[in-house]
């Protein structure tokens, strides 16, 4: 795991050069947020196995809110490690109902099912782009936000704009 850094548009490009997984970003923002931190896994052997993008907002209920998005390759337990639960992947919980929510990846429909971690955050994992797609939000109330379309786009696909609202480092990563 590398040290979390603030997504200038250089950094972005580097990760994406780097990165075998997709690196989502919602756009366009919920009104008010900001992107605010950028982390990976993975070594100078290989490409990144993991990447993390934070964003900080207005929570719905008021207050601020955290959300941090997280593609991974399975098996390497960075979603899981922000979402508070043990393991590395979130397993059967996936697999036992229909999907709590729906956002777009992309271009595509993608389901995800709420992940029962510790109080204090809410969280979803699906499949996207062929690895896990983790969402983590806190506090909790901040999943309201999952009530609105969101959109996610992949910062490594052709003519994606580096040039993104950033705010201050998130403590979250």
């Amino acid at each position: 795991m590398q040290p979390p850094v603030l997504p200038t548009s250089e950094h972005l490009r580097q990760v994406a050069a780097q990165s075998a997984v997709p690196i989502w970003v919602p756009w366009p923002l919920p009104a008010g947020w900001l992107v605010t931190g950028l982390a990976w896994a993975g070594d100078d052997r290989g490409r990144l196995r993991a990447v993390a993008v934070a964003c900080t907002g207005p929570n719905p209920l008021g207050g601020t809110g955290d959300m941090v998005l997280v593609a991974e390759e399975p098996g390497v337990g960075l979603g899981a490690r922000y979402a508070g639960i043990p393991g590395r992947d979130p397993g059967g919980q996936l697999a036992s109902s229909p999907s709590d929510a729906k956002i777009e990846t992309s271009g595509h429909p993608t389901p995800l099912w709420s992940v029962h971690g510790p109080d204090g955050r809410s969280s979803y994992a699906g499949e996207a782009g062929g690895v896990w797609l983790w969402l983590v939000l806190w506090p909790e109330t901040t999943d309201l936000l999952m009530l609105a379309p969101l959109t996610l786009v992949d910062a490594r696909d052709p003519g994606f704009s580096f040039d993104l609202p950033v705010g201050a480092l998130s403590p979250r990563l």
